[in-house]
């Protein structure tokens, strides 16, 4: 799919717009959409379950659409097909009430946003490689979108009602499908496709080694309390008395504590290696949700908010860099979608689970959140055993 776009924006700038706009419908669910499907008489539950089918069903076809990808003239195609997508069927939740028909509209309107993110982490990693710039950078773009849109929505149903809340998110989703069509083409002619520095992987099949697999899951555990986190937090918080208009602020103090990290990433990512930076996501990560279980006050929920910069920013980038770093390019997104298959498993268990604990525990249910993340640990910790970096990689995110 080509789309005449204005030359003068480089590739880079054309990556960041998209996005920002990709993740703004996340903090706009982040913000409220488990408040607006309480307030339609739907369990903690239910919501759990309206939120981890669309991840359910990505596992069946997640595999073949990074394939697919990889196989097409450019990785973009399949990217903006999915934005479409995605844009269009949120309309749908201005029709449903009830929990069947929130269901349905909210897995069509998941499932192609979901296809595409580890094809958009694939195809921007390697052109950023390729041209010498910074994928963190650009991928902060997505947080600092994520940030303003956790803000605005919190203001919006404020000033507006509950009654905004759709209008609002089906416009951040028209939006992204808008800015998709400016994307630029990712791959690499096959002259300039760069040579590996270590011994890659150019099969799927030679990816599954222990000491490769380990990490991959360790970062799935990590995310799966992540998302459960997004998922209930707000609701957490406000049973907990907190208003709707400190909820959001709180929520984007988050983001904002991961854009700063991204940014900031080329410098701090030449420290650790990339299998240690999914280490190090996992230990502050038990340690925030062992310290949310016992609902602090909001000073210490506010302190607990910038931890996220590591616990996510920099399990996601360890992770991002360690699949390029050992995958050659013509199978990029199929790895990529391949580690997102096992993240979105370890999600759904973990949101499920996790809504019917809340009814049980309340906010003492994140103490099993940090226990698997402590789980998490224990699995890079092993895979670090099993190969040890070498020399070559140790001055980078490499490993």
């Amino acid at each position: 799919m080509h789309v005449n776009v204005d030359t003068r924006l480089s590739p880079e700038t054309r990556a960041g717009i998209f996005y920002a706009t990709f993740f703004m419908s996340g903090g706009a669910v982040g913000a409220y959409f488990a408040i607006w499907l309480s307030g339609k008489g739907i369990s903690s539950g239910d919501i759990g379950i309206i939120s981890s089918l669309p991840v359910f069903l990505m596992l069946a076809i997640n595999l073949v659409v990074g394939r697919l990808a990889d196989r097409a003239d450019d990785w973009r195609t399949v990217i903006i097909v999915g934005a479409l997508l995605a844009g269009l069927m949120p309309v749908g939740l201005f029709f449903v009430d009830d929990f069947w028909g929130i269901l349905l509209v909210w897995t069509l309107a998941v499932v192609p946003m979901a296809a595409i993110a580890p094809v958009i982490d694939a195809a921007t990693v390697r052109m950023t490689r390729r041209n010498g710039s910074d994928f963190a950078r650009i991928r902060a773009w997505g947080t600092l979108g994520f940030m303003v849109a956790l803000g605005a929505t919190g203001y919006v149903v404020a000033f507006w009602g509950p009654g905004a809340y759709v209008p609002f998110l089906v416009f951040v989703c028209v939006l992204r499908a808008a800015a998709s069509l400016l994307l630029p083409r990712f791959r690499a002619p096959e002259h300039l496709t760069p040579q590996p520095v270590v011994a890659v992987a150019k099969k799927v099949s030679q990816v599954f080694t222990l000491w490769f697999t380990l990490p991959v899951f360790a970062f799935a555990m990590v995310m799966g309390t992540l998302l459960l986190f997004n998922t209930f937090a707000a609701l957490v918080w406000k049973n907990a008395g907190h208003s709707e208009a400190i909820i959001g602020p709180l929520l984007a103090l988050g983001a904002l504590a991961e854009a700063v990290m991204m940014f900031a990433f080329v410098k701090l990512g030449k420290r650790f290696s990339a299998r240690h930076l999914i280490l190090i996501s996992a230990v502050v990560s038990a340690a925030r949700w062992a310290i949310m279980a016992f609902n602090p006050p909001l000073w210490i929920l506010a302190l607990l908010q910038l931890t996220h910069g590591v616990s996510f920013g920099f399990g996601y980038l360890g992770m991002v860099n360690f699949i390029a770093n050992w995958t050659s390019e013509d199978m990029a997104a199929e790895v990529q979608s391949m580690a997102v298959v096992v993240q979105q498993a370890m999600s759904v268990i973990a949101v499920i689970g996790f809504g019917y604990l809340l009814q049980i525990m309340d906010a003492q249910a994140f103490l099993v959140a940090a226990a698997v993340c402590v789980l998490a640990a224990i699995c890079v910790w092993q895979s670090l055993r099993i190969r040890a970096i070498s020399a070559e990689t140790e001055s980078g995110p490499a490993d």
